[in-house]
């Protein structure tokens, strides 16, 4: 055997051995004692060592009262709509459209990551919420505080809330897309909105948003492709064939886009191509 080839062992300092040992003894100390006291748990809260951990039951007695099982399945109902929420807030709102806009004005600039896609959807999260209030305002006063003050079921809360958003989408879809998905569905041709069932109406509201959302990303290409298409004609005329063109025309979009203040004129013409939301419910 050579004289290089030495055990693996013998490599090993007798400094990190002690050291190896110390901290497999404490490691196995604080598992003594977290067990310990895991197994005598009043010998520890009489000492006030240990903080009380609270427990969950669960349990499926027989009920006394009518009232506590109709109590269990409301909180139950309430728990799935919390859980659902984010699915209706991005896809029964003016969400969609915003942040697939956003998407597209990114692209078309040629920013990569700028601006982060935590400010992208932040921006989108309160335009939402501005264009969207005279429908969440609209259902505050119809089922939201007729349901608290115990002037009707939850059911009829239910009903009275689902119009306003309705309202809304169907101001936004094309009937078109609406047709399509009523025809796929199999469902008769309606004489009015009351007729159209929401599960043909929520898919035809998110391809006419995407449809609308892609018609104005196209839009917003225009400019920034013509300032492209101008840089890259400059530098192939002389003759800097290795520059990438996107590095000279960058600045010149940056400064188109602040020139004509770009932000404002963009999220202007965004909330107005909803229309006027207010006057829907007013």
């Amino acid at each position: 055997m050579p004289q290089n080839s030495q055990p693996h062992n013998a490599l090993i300092t007798p400094r990190l051995k002690s050291l190896t040992v110390f901290t497999l003894m404490i490691v196995l100390l604080v598992t003594v004692l977290v067990f310990w006291r895991g197994l005598n748990p009043s010998q520890a809260m009489a000492q006030g060592n240990m903080v009380p951990i609270p427990t969950v039951t669960l349990s499926l007695d027989q009920a006394d009262d009518s009232s506590r099982v109709a109590t269990v399945i409301n909180v139950m109902f309430l728990l799935t709509v919390l859980a659902l929420a984010p699915s209706i807030l991005v896809m029964m709102t003016s969400f969609v459209r915003i942040i697939v806009i956003f998407g597209f004005l990114r692209q078309a600039m040629g920013t990569q990551q700028t601006p982060p896609n935590q400010i992208i959807i932040s921006l989108a999260l309160f335009m939402t919420f501005f264009i969207m209030m005279p429908v969440w305002a609209t259902i505050e006063d119809r089922a939201y505080k007729p349901f608290m003050a115990n002037e009707i079921t939850q059911r009829e809360a239910l009903l009275r809330a689902a119009v306003p958003v309705r309202e809304f989408m169907f101001h936004q879809t094309r009937e078109k897309d609406l047709a399509l998905f009523m025809r796929i569905a199999g469902d008769p041709k309606p004489f009015d909105k009351d007729q159209v069932p929401t599960l043909s109406l929520i898919p035809a509201f998110i391809i006419s948003e995407l449809k609308t959302a892609f018609t104005i990303g196209f839009l917003l290409y225009m400019p920034f492709l013509v300032i492209d298409m101008v840089v890259a004609s400059v530098l192939l005329s002389m003759g800097m064939m290795m520059l990438p063109p996107v590095m000279v025309s960058l600045p010149f979009k940056l400064m188109l886009f602040v020139l004509v203040d770009g932000w404002n004129l963009l999220t202007g013409s965004v909330i107005k191509s909803f229309g006027d939301i207010a006057g829907l419910f007013g």
